[in-house]
């Protein structure tokens, strides 16, 4: 009996626990890491602007899924923060300085991806104003981003594995559909890039030199 109720004491162990905090995290911390290794791939392309501007569009519009299900997620859990949700309660909010800068972090990082979109699309006569506010957008972006990603980097890098690792994986419900989601973010920025590279074609060959003219891109 006793070795029975042993048993089955260690399979209700291994169980996975429902914990809407840690999994809050999880998704959080893996849509992150996504987005440093696509922003990275993107400050490359910015380098050699002339040369990759189809490259530089198309990471910008891939970025733009993963980034939404990362506002998503953050929004959800400042939600139930500020609502009084207990588990988030306990678990505390980010230092105050990280809590401040957040939104600034959501709306420049909108900026930078709706100017850098709206310019595949406007005309000429405004392109050169939504030029100077994608560029200033980035600046400021740049600056938020830094604080912001140093701030989180240990947290990320802590948790981020949990949902990918077989020991941690089943420890919390939900792994499944978390990967599932950060596959689909990826799926839909590829269709989303594939089906604007069509407005690149032409600037292809005749990009400006910089800080003559604009510059079609998404992201920068």
């Amino acid at each position: 009996m006793d070795r029975m109720r042993t048993g089955y004491t260690g399979r209700r162990a291994r169980r996975p626990v429902h914990d809407p905090v840690e999994a809050n995290a999880r998704l959080t911390s893996g849509m992150a890491v996504v987005l440093l290794v696509l922003l990275a791939a993107e400050g490359v392309t910015i380098l050699r602007i002339r040369g990759l501007i189809s490259v530089h569009v198309f990471i910008g519009m891939l970025l733009v899924p993963p980034v939404l299900v990362k506002t998503c997620s953050t929004v959800y859990r400042f939600a139930r923060y500020y609502r009084g949700a207990a588990e988030f309660r306990e678990k505390g909010a980010p230092p105050v300085v990280l809590r401040m800068l957040g939104p600034f972090v959501v709306l420049l990082t909108f900026a930078v991806l709706a100017s850098g979109i709206a310019l595949l699309f406007v005309g000429a006569a405004l392109r050169s104003q939504v030029l100077f506010l994608h560029k200033a957008s980035f600046l400021l972006w740049l600056a938020a981003m830094t604080v912001h990603v140093l701030g989180h980097l240990l947290e990320t890098a802590r948790v981020a594995p949990r949902d990918w690792v077989h020991r941690t994986r089943r420890s919390v419900t939900g792994a499944g559909l978390r990967q599932w989601t950060i596959a689909a973010s990826l799926v839909v920025g590829l269709l989303l890039g594939l089906l604007v590279l069509g407005r690149v074609a032409p600037w292809q060959g005749s990009v400006p030199h910089r800080g003559r003219s604009s510059i079609p891109s998404a992201g920068r």
